[in-house]
């Protein structure tokens, strides 16, 4: 219901990162991180994930996302439209100077804070996405067939991707697109392989349905802190972590 043009669309979401029983056996902290923004006439969600390899994965990825909120909120403080590619380039030149120094302090290399990037913005009737590795995002459409918007990119060698840390430059992808969806869902790589079927490139609804429906439902706008809390439960909960034992972040958005 509803096209891109509506005025009144009121953006909810429920959002949640489990640390995964990997993690728990060898004793290191949590690698995801993520945030949300709603505002009047914009959203901004984003989930980083920490590359296991950097001893300071899990602290990269949470300048990542402090780092392109704040972004994002001064643009849409001070400009009535969405950035272009060209700007977004340089907030990221920016984030990487600011690991520079974070990896000075500590003596170490940049590639330390290595994790990677995807980012949903919604600015009245338009979409932005940005991605860097393996962290993806889907959409439902209007029709409520599912899509996916920012599919999982692995890197040249098995169990590789890429981060935004990358020498001599990250790989970003950056795409605008009209807004055609009433629902979103961001998530890191601990949840691939039950929300995406990779034979045909396509997010499984029957993973996104069912949880997607109590939040259409609900009738408040902005953060849904129950479900939010319900969401972690199901994250944590042993028939998923049976499937996977890495990292678990899901941010499930609706404006229907």
């Amino acid at each position: 219901m509803g096209g891109p043009l509506q005025a009144d669309r009121r953006w909810r979401w429920a959002s949640a990162s489990r640390i995964g029983t990997s993690h728990q056996r060898l004793g290191t902290r949590k690698q995801d991180a993520y945030g949300v923004r709603g505002g009047a006439r914009s959203l901004c969600a984003i989930v980083s994930d920490g590359a296991g390899s950097a001893s300071h994965g899990g602290e990269g990825a949470s300048v990542v996302c402090r780092h392109f909120l704040s972004a994002f909120r001064r643009w849409f403080s001070e400009n009535d439209c969405l950035p272009d590619g060209e700007t977004v380039k340089d907030w990221l030149d920016d984030l990487r100077d600011q690991l520079n120094l974070a990896a000075a302090r500590r003596e170490l290399t940049r590639r330390q804070f290595a994790a990677t990037l995807v980012v949903l913005v919604v600015f009245d009737d338009q979409v932005m996405t940005l991605q860097i590795g393996d962290s993806a995002l889907v959409g439902r459409r209007y029709d409520g067939n599912w899509e996916a918007l920012c599919w999982p990119e692995n890197g040249e060698f098995a169990s590789t991707t890429y981060f935004v840390t990358d020498d001599p430059e990250a790989r970003l992808h950056v795409v605008r697109r009209p807004l055609e969806h009433d629902a979103f869902a961001l998530f890191s790589d601990g949840l691939e392989s039950v929300a995406l079927e990779h034979e045909t490139q396509q997010p499984y609804a029957r993973f996104f349905n069912p949880m997607l429906k109590a939040v259409d439902d609900a009738p408040s706008a902005g953060c849904l802190v129950a479900l939010a809390e319900a969401l972690g439960r199901y994250l944590d909960g042993p028939k998923l972590c049976e499937r996977t034992d890495d990292d678990k972040t899901l941010i499930l958005i609706s404006g229907r």
